[in-house]
């Protein structure tokens, strides 16, 4: 299943993807399918920690380990697209 959202959410590499990692700044975010998500407010990624996960990636190659599916993220604001 595939989230949607907007066009018009801005761009960021993965560059500036890594940056928001819990760690280098508060902000702690993470890809899906190309959209990124803003998980700052989750209690489960304290410190850009989630299990064996790190916030700053793209996790979409990962999700399939997970004990989730990917409607976990539409808990949270996508705010970019990756590229």
């Amino acid at each position: 299943m595939s989230l949607t959202t907007p066009s018009s959410l801005p761009s960021y590499t993965r560059m500036q993807l890594a940056l928001r990692n819990g760690q280098d700044r508060d902000e702690i975010w993470c890809a899906y399918e190309g959209i990124i998500y803003d998980l700052s407010t989750s209690r489960l990624w304290r410190n850009g920690k989630h299990y064996e996960h790190w916030a700053g990636q793209d996790l979409t190659d990962e999700l399939a380990d997970a004990p989730h599916t990917d409607r976990v993220f539409s808990r949270f604001p996508a705010i970019g697209k990756l590229i």
